[in-house]
């Protein structure tokens, strides 16, 4: 169960990512501009982050398999739209679709642990499909890029969306709900009911430490892997194609090397969980630091270090997850997991759009050749982010630390 739910997930993050390394081409092929660049994937956040409440509450009432499959349809359809595309418009409409589609997958798999391991395991098992996730983006960074180079936009992403209906039926056939039932249906729940239970996962401070934790955490690797990386890497630090692949990969292998490692360490010691999350934010700060006040273009190696502290912040985000997990019970769980979800792509979305207006700005003329000084002002807005989210983390640790009872924790006794 769980590998057909990975695989549809690893598809989700290559179509989710797969415009980091088309973003030139796309800037070509639809004559446009920055800030319409940013839009592709502004729109496609802002429907991922609007869909991931109402999803969970789908979850919560018809299942993960029935959820999880009409995305991987949605998906493929949209990814086949955006192939065949030739105007913003049609373009723009496909990026819609693909984040509705997206949003459909993590929650399931997600939910389908729930069902499938036992408590203690959950933790370790999750930072490894966020982990294993992650090979998607390898798939949109190198490989992406060479065929995009050789068989051109078209039959790329009309390959990739194939993927998705292969994975399709292979998910209608294997995939279960639990052990015990293909389809779990949830009771059906009418709005005062859904108001009740999103209020009541909403009003618990470890949900809201969750969604903080996960709105620090995440949003520079998804911003570098998700559309500004590869600018960034190639006209703001003066490297070439080649090696702003290289960096987006390494990005993503870090997130897989990563995952495991806090995967056991949020097992081990899930009292420590936010202070592993204030860490980690506070690294890749300190990384950002170093590169933008770097005289000229940083070196390579400093480059290297930016990407692998970056992907760090992947896997911490599932921390937030976890967090959100231990103090819900089981039939607030997707609904509280959409309400999580919802902080780091938010965050995302917001970085998204300010760096292609400050580009614009700082950009002379209509051109799209944008210099490393409009690069650096640009990075500079995700301080006011990670300011945020450092403060609304630690009033919500403390908070959410008078109502967890520590030994319960400690022993995976869940609400």
């Amino acid at each position: 169960m769980w590998t057909v739910g990975l695989l549809i997930y690893l598809l989700a993050v290559f179509h989710r990512s797969s415009l980091a390394v088309a973003g030139l081409a796309a800037t070509e092929r639809f004559d446009i501009s920055a800030a319409q660049l940013a839009t592709f994937t502004m729109l496609q956040l802002l429907v991922y982050a609007a869909m991931q409440v109402p999803v969970g509450l789908l979850v919560d009432r018809f299942g993960s398999r029935s959820v999880l499959l009409t995305g991987a349809v949605v998906l493929s359809a949209a990814q086949a739209g955006f192939a065949l595309a030739e105007t913003y418009p049609l373009a723009l409409l496909a990026r819609f679709f693909v984040g509705l589609g997206d949003a459909m997958t993590f929650i399931c798999v997600l939910r389908t642990l729930a069902m499938w391991f036992a408590p203690r395991r959950i933790p370790l098992i999750t930072q490894l499909t966020g982990t294993l996730g992650q090979v998607g983006a390898i798939g949109a960074a190198v490989p992406m890029t060479w065929a995009l180079s050789t068989v051109g936009w078209t039959r790329a992403y009309l390959f990739t969306a194939s993927l998705g209906v292969i994975l399709a039926l292979v998910g209608l056939v294997v995939l279960r709900d639990t052990p015990d039932a293909r389809n779990l249906r949830g009771a059906a729940l009418s709005p005062s009911a859904v108001r009740r239970s999103l209020a009541a996962s909403w009003a618990h401070p470890g949900t809201r430490l969750g969604f903080w934790i996960h709105f620090s955490t995440q949003f520079s690797a998804t911003t570098l892997s998700l559309l500004w990386g590869y600018p960034f890497f190639v006209r703001g630090e003066g490297r070439t194609p080649t090696e702003a692949g290289v960096l987006l990969t390494l990005l993503v292998v870090a997130v897989v090397t990563g995952g495991p490692v806090l995967g056991w360490l949020v097992g081990h010691h899930p009292w420590h969980r936010s202070t592993m999350a204030l860490v980690v934010v506070t690294a890749i700060a300190a990384t950002w630091t170093v590169v933008l006040a770097w005289p000229g273009e940083a070196p390579f190696g400093v480059l290297v270090v930016l990407a692998l502290v970056c992907g760090v912040g992947g896997p911490a985000s599932m921390i937030g997850f976890d967090v959100g997990r231990t103090s819900n019970p089981a039939e607030r769980l997707a609904s509280s997991t959409g309400i999580i979800n919802v902080g780091g792509f938010l965050a995302s979305l917001l970085l998204v759009v300010a760096i292609g207006l400050v580009l614009d700005w700082r950009t002379p003329g209509a051109s799209t050749s944008y210099t490393p000084e409009a690069f650096r002002w640009a990075m500079a807005l995700q301080y006011l982010l990670w300011g945020l989210g450092l403060v609304q983390i630690t009033r919500y640790r403390l908070r959410a630390r008078r109502v967890i009872d520590r030994e319960a924790l400690q022993a995976g006794v869940l609400p």
